[in-house]
């Protein structure tokens, strides 16, 4: 029963707590900002690039550049989740 009561006992579960809650704040950042980013690129490729290749192949045209056919957009969905 005494090495229940010894005074170090309180400052180790503190101590866990608080990894515990620093651990659980940089997982959440982590998925969030994975999150970001995958919305940050799936936006920029399907509203952004097509206006961006526009705009090169008006400069193109007026430069007299030949160019190639614009390149697709190919996803690929690695987590195998339905997208939105």
């Amino acid at each position: 029963m005494h090495t229940l009561l010894d005074s170090y006992w309180p400052a180790v579960a503190l101590s866990a707590a608080v990894q515990l809650v620093v651990f659980l704040r940089w997982l959440y950042r982590r998925i969030r900002n994975d999150e970001i980013t995958r919305t940050f690129v799936h936006d920029m490729a399907t509203n952004h690039l097509p206006h961006i290749y526009e705009r090169l192949e008006k400069l193109c045209e007026e430069q007299g550049i030949d160019r190639k056919p614009l390149p697709p957009i190919r996803w690929l969905d690695l987590s195998h989740r339905s997208r939105d």
